[in-house]
């Protein structure tokens, strides 16, 4: 055999698996590509995959995520709507300690729960619904303190129903001015 032959079945055996993967990551990333390209949709829309990044950060009181490698309630939230907020072009109003950003919200209904919404109990601790699942089964993500890292549960586990519902306050949206446009470049 040929040199040139050699080297080009090395090419092919080596291309063809990259390019195929490549096809394949396009195909996937074109799968996930939001049909409603409207801002707070695209907020909400990427609000999940945001948020699984923090999932086991261990829990330090004042803890800034991008900086200490830790996290409270507070940091969580914020570094989770400031991701979204600037994958979908917008950005995040600013940091809130969580009393702030409690008064920063508006209480919502039950059946219209969307990623990003809230779920606050009668003592004002917290935690993010950071997805809805089209049965309406909800995920929520927050800093236990108690475990020591950031934790998430959904609306199916029992520690929901004995003890987030039993100490409900209500269900909370960020209002619509924690969120402005990003300017053009």
């Amino acid at each position: 055999m040929k040199r040139s032959t050699i080297y080009l079945i090395l090419v092919l055996i080596w291309a063809v698996p990259v390019l195929a993967s490549h096809f394949f990551v396009m195909e996937a990333e074109d799968a996930q590509t939001p049909v409603d390209s409207a801002p707070a949709v695209l907020f909400c829309q990427f609000i999940p995959s945001i948020a699984e990044q923090f999932i086991g950060l261990p829990f330090i009181f004042g803890g800034r995520p991008e900086q200490t490698g830790s996290t409270d309630n507070s940091w969580l939230f914020y570094s989770i709507y400031t991701g979204a907020a600037s994958r979908a072009g917008l950005i995040y109003k600013a940091f809130m300690p969580m009393d702030l950003l409690l008064a920063n919200t508006h209480s919502i209904e039950a059946d219209d729960i969307q990623n990003g919404d809230l779920i606050v109990l009668d003592n004002d601790l917290a935690a993010m619904v950071y997805q809805v699942d089209p049965d309406g089964r909800m995920y929520f993500i927050y800093t236990s303190e108690k475990r020591g890292e950031v934790t998430i549960f959904n609306s199916d586990n029992i520690v929901y129903h004995a003890y987030w519902l039993e100490h409900f306050n209500g269900f909370f949206r960020i209002n619509e001015d924690m969120l402005v446009p990003a300017r053009p470049r």
